[in-house]
């Protein structure tokens, strides 16, 4: 199976896919989708939309799994992401993607062991269970791998669950 994580926004995007089987997880690639300031906001949607159904098309993923909004303190960049969010969610739908969605407390549980985790124990992990040199970056990039990660793992969970019963 191979999973698109993404970690959605409006002026950085991160995207991390892939493949995932069982209990082994491998990165194929990740990087990020940038728009630039100062340009339209319906004009930084319209490019988050195309860059991210270009990704589909090239990568051809089985699923999309996306970060779920979490609003700290600036609720006028959580409306924004809310916005580069929505536009993922309608692009996976578009293209036929199934779209799962994680709280940032699930990928952290999912990914370190606990959901309280912080934000380099998570990209350490993302990089030990992806076999990577590096930590990926940015870390944008590495928190969609991370959303990524975490969907694996709760589908392989899943499916033991199913085979099981039957």
């Amino acid at each position: 199976m191979i999973i698109l994580g993404v970690d959605p926004g409006i002026a950085t995007i991160g995207f991390g896919l892939i493949s995932s089987r069982g209990m082994e997880q491998s990165m194929l690639r990740c990087g990020v989708i940038t728009t630039p300031p100062g340009i339209p906001l319906a004009s930084r949607l319209l490019q988050i939309a195309n860059d991210l159904e270009s990704l589909i098309v090239q990568f051809q993923p089985d699923c999309l799994a996306v970060e779920e909004l979490f609003f700290n303190t600036n609720v006028t960049t959580g409306i924004a992401v809310a916005h580069g969010r929505g536009v993922i969610l309608m692009t996976a739908e578009k293209c036929g993607l199934p779209v799962f969605e994680y709280t940032p407390l699930q990928v952290k549980q999912a990914v370190a062991g606990y959901g309280r985790a912080e934000k380099l124990q998570v990209m350490k992990m993302t990089q030990r269970l992806l076999k990577m040199k590096d930590i990926p970056r940015p870390d944008d990039a590495a928190d969609a791998l991370a959303v990524a990660l975490c969907h694996g793992r709760c589908a392989t969970s899943l499916l033991r669950r199913e085979n099981s019963s039957v």
